[in-house]
């Protein structure tokens, strides 16, 4: 909940500040997440799985972070220049990013079911960031204000409390070697074909879809869109929505079909906003923003399930944490880099929103073409 007070908005309370290169900024700013999600959640993650409960690091992050996403924000709010901001931000991210890795490895070593149950959790995350993003614009006006950065911190130490009376969840693995230990074992996972293809094209979907927090909430302030935060939470509420069926379809349906739907929605999604780029009418980008959260859902967290099912507890957090490397880090950071470049390009330099979201589109098409030929989507009792 607590990222959607300011994520949704980062963009627009960046470029409010007055920094010089205020573009360039967001870039840099943005590639934080995805540098700190290669450092730190598969380490983590095999410290869960290996030494430390999973609820205490979760606590720990939660309340260290905390001081840093203050100190980042208020930094901005007093005019003490871009650098102050973006190394707080950092620290910040560092410490946090390992934070939805320990958060699923508890639900999902508890809830009975996970295929059916967990989805519903997730939802809750989910609400939780639309009202965090409606109360920004509609309650505090945080729209382009650092301001929605403190918020962000009450809510961070508020989860870190409730991580901190969570149902423990002690290690389930051995470590055998600081390789082990520093979670490189979650490497021989890549072995098998299944995970690494869906890993792989987890990972490169993610690069166009880096797109949405980074370029969206701009393309709509040039649109004239007012509370642009507001509009974007429309994303979260298909979430909610694909959440509430998601049991039901992995049930009722092979996985491929539904990993492939998702893909399909996202390719969907990047053609409606290069029609808005196109007519420049705004009605077209609200079925795109609509779709982001059956995009994400249908594919992302449908993926992560299917993957956890495919291991045993003691590599749950390295598992977990492979995967937040994978979409969160090396995937976020190369998209952060072609965005930027590919921004500059068009949108900075002629003002062409739908080249820039057409170039995504066939991207994304590759994606799906690729994914298509290559995972068979067989279970584990299948493959043995």
């Amino acid at each position: 909940m607590g990222a959607g007070f300011w994520l949704p908005g980062l963009t627009n309370i960046i470029k409010a500040t007055g920094w010089p290169n205020a573009n360039s900024w967001v870039a840099w700013v943005f590639m934080i997440f995805p540098l700190t999600s290669i450092v730190t959640p598969l380490c983590v993650g095999a410290f869960a799985d290996q030494r430390v409960a999973a609820e205490k690091l979760g606590a720990w992050s939660c309340g260290l972070s905390a001081i840093f996403m203050f100190a980042a924000f208020w930094f901005m709010k007093n005019g003490w220049g871009p650098w102050w901001f973006f190394v707080a931000f950092a620290l910040n991210s560092l410490i946090a990013a390992p934070l939805w890795t320990l958060v699923t490895t508890i639900a999902l070593s508890h809830v009975p079911n996970p295929e059916k149950n967990f989805p519903y959790i997730r939802m809750c995350a989910t609400i939780g960031w639309v009202v965090a993003g409606w109360c920004a614009s509609l309650v505090f006006h945080y729209d382009g204000r650092p301001e929605a950065g403190y918020a962000g911190v009450v809510l961070r130490v508020l989860l870190g409390v409730a991580l901190a009376l969570a149902p423990h969840t002690p290690p389930r693995g051995v470590s055998r070697s600081w390789r082990s230990l520093l979670g490189f074992d979650a490497l021989r996972l890549m072995r098998n074909k299944e995970m690494r293809v869906l890993l792989c094209v987890s990972c490169a979907l993610s690069m166009p879809i880096t797109s949405f927090y980074m370029h969206t909430p701009e393309h709509l302030q040039h649109l004239r869109v007012e509370m642009p935060m507001l509009w974007m939470s429309f994303g979260q509420w298909s979430e909610v929505a694909a959440m509430l069926v998601t049991g039901y379809l992995m049930m009722k349906f092979r996985v491929k079909a539904l990993l492939m739907a998702g893909l399909i929605c996202c390719v969907l999604r990047f053609v409606w906003f290069a029609l808005a780029g196109e007519t420049h009418h705004v009605g077209w980008m609200i079925p795109g923003i609509a779709i982001h959260g059956v995009c994400y859902t249908i594919f992302f967290i449908v993926g992560q399930l299917h993957l956890d099912r495919q291991v045993e507890p003691g590599m749950r957090g390295q598992l977990h944490g492979l995967v937040s490397l994978a979409t969160a880090g090396v995937g976020t950071l190369l998209g952060t880099l072609g965005l930027k470049w590919l921004h500059a390009f068009t949108v900075e330099t002629r003002n062409d929103w739908a080249t820039y979201w057409l170039t995504l589109t066939a991207f994304t098409v590759g994606c799906l073409l690729c994914f298509g030929f290559s995972f068979q989507g067989k279970t584990s009792q299948q493959e043995k």
